[in-house]
């Protein structure tokens, strides 16, 4: 007879091994809410490096408007100053949005935000056309917005009235798009920006914002915009943020800004910890995401971190990602979008996955469900390069160096508008497995490619027995030879593609 005790170990160690519980064998979760326990036990996934490409989605009551942009309904109250997130003055007189408001849809009293609700109907949304799309256009995740800071929920709610099941669309948006996603294979995440719906409304008398029957969607604080955050609120977030990752299971968890700021210090690790843990009990390995904006609010080596508009100028051993728009003036659709180019974009994607990042690129959908037609053939324009150059691109790693070239790239948060056109002699390095991939981001207008940091006796060439040059989508024979000076290569009589070429070197 086996005794009970060892019974029940045997018991625990088999599920701790199949992933069926987050208990570890002594009976504990893995992940404790502070910093020691969870850079103690976590790891960064494997699989979110090499996924490399992600598509954000910016959809919600904020595009009926179809002006500024997705912070409309903050804007809209802004009648005498315009604050900046963090509450300072970011524009002297009224912000445009306040008088476009009370010219086209009338008093902010008589019609606040919370009227544009019903206005949202989504009525052409179809989860698995966009689904279709992003995989088309080379996605490997999904991350739909859950609940920004207008507070309004895309997902069902026994939390919060205002969600997309019981107004607007009458839908269950964010459980639609997990359930086509996964369908597909996509790995699917979700965003949360609510922490920043304490402060996002003006609230004065003439509005409606100070309206008590509607305090669950503009939030309780009063008047003074220096009122930070109280425990019934930072309940409400827990609430809200623990529904989502119970319901929905999201394999990445991507939080705003406004999670980093000293208020929510006590809520970071026990988020960390909850989530981790129920990755364990999930059995798969989760990705939280955050910004640590202004200081390190994640401690690094805690969280995947996340870049808004921005890249790094060198590698980061640790995985990272950056996040940013089609949309150069908006994250959500509006009248006058500016879409970037694909080609803009897709040398983002290379020079970001050198430096060990991934991108996560948004749309941003009209109010009725449909992704406009510009948006999509951007992506359909990325997809197609990533299907002749994914193999310079999925499940790579960073090389010794990123690349070389002489276009520097500005650091940091909202820098991308100060980044040049990257050029024919800027060059960036993935490799995987016996290959060496030196992506070229403009056509050579003499033909001809010299990689300098390929040169004969070079520090980072020295051990490199180069056996075999191609150009990805290329059949043509390659020429080339390895000088003192560099690794000089004529690309082919034919371009294969529009932008950025793929030398791949076999050694």
């Amino acid at each position: 007879m086996i005794p009970i005790a060892a019974v029940l170990l045997i018991a625990s160690c088999k599920s701790t091994q199949t992933g069926s519980s987050n208990l570890a064998v002594n009976g504990k979760p893995k992940y404790e809410a502070n910093w020691a326990s969870i850079k103690a036990n976590y790891k960064d996934p494997a699989w979110f490096n090499k996924a490399k490409f992600g598509i954000f989605i910016h959809w919600g009551a904020y595009s009926v408007p179809e002006y500024g942009s997705e912070w409309y309904p903050r804007n809209m109250y802004m009648d005498s100053i315009k604050f900046s997130a963090q509450l300072k003055p970011d524009l002297k007189g009224p912000a445009k949005e306040y008088f476009h408001h009370k010219e086209v849809w009338g008093d902010q009293k008589t019609f606040g935000y919370k009227d544009f609700i019903p206005m949202f109907k989504g009525e052409k949304f179809n989860a698995k056309e966009w689904i279709d799309l992003f995989k088309k256009a080379g996605a490997k995740y999904v991350i739909p917005v859950a609940e920004h800071h207008d507070g309004f929920a895309m997902y069902k709610s026994t939390v919060t009235r205002w969600n997309a099941v019981d107004m607007g669309p009458k839908r269950d948006i964010l459980g639609e798009l997990f359930k086509a996603g996964r369908e597909e294979g996509l790995i699917m995440g979700t965003s949360s920006h609510f922490a920043f719906n304490w402060s996002f409304y003006n609230k004065k008398d003439k509005f409606d914002t100070t309206d008590p029957q509607f305090s669950d969607l503009y939030s309780k604080k009063g008047k003074d915009i220096n009122q930070p955050p109280t425990a019934e609120f930072k309940d409400l977030w827990w609430r809200r943020t623990k529904e989502i990752i119970d319901v929905y299971k999201p394999d990445i968890l991507w939080f705003d800004f406004m999670l980093d700021i000293p208020e929510f210090a006590d809520q970071r690790p026990k988020l960390a910890a909850y989530y981790y843990n129920k990755g364990i009990e999930w059995g798969k390995e989760v990705v939280l995401q955050d910004k640590n904006f202004s200081h390190e609010a994640f401690p690094e080596g805690t969280v995947v971190y996340d870049l808004e508009r921005g890249k790094l100028p060198g590698i980061r051993k640790l995985p990272w990602q950056t996040d940013t728009s089609i949309g150069k003036n908006s994250w959500s659709y509006v009248s006058n979008w500016e879409s970037k180019t694909a080609n803009e974009i897709v040398d983002d994607l290379v020079d970001i996955i050198s430096k060990n990042g991934c991108l996560l690129l948004n749309v941003g959908p009209k109010s009725d469900g449909t992704i406009p037609q510009d948006q999509k053939d951007i992506l359909l324009q990325i997809g197609s390069w990533l299907d002749m150059n994914g193999e310079a691109v999925y499940d790579t790693h960073y090389w010794k160096t990123f690349g070389e070239g002489p276009t520097e790239v500005k650091k940091g948060h909202h820098s991308e508008g100060n980044n040049k056109e990257l050029s024919s002699k800027d060059i960036r390095f993935t490799e995987k497995d016996n290959k060496l991939y030196a992506i070229v981001l403009d056509w050579p207008a003499d033909g001809y490619v010299n990689i300098e940091t390929l040169a004969k006796n070079a520090t980072y060439a020295k051990d490199l027995k180069i056996k075999k040059i191609s150009v990805l989508g290329s059949k043509e024979k390659i020429e080339w030879s390895q000088t003192d000076s560099g690794l000089k290569v004529k690309m082919p009589t034919v371009k294969p593609g529009d932008f950025a070429y793929t030398i791949a070197i076999t050694h």
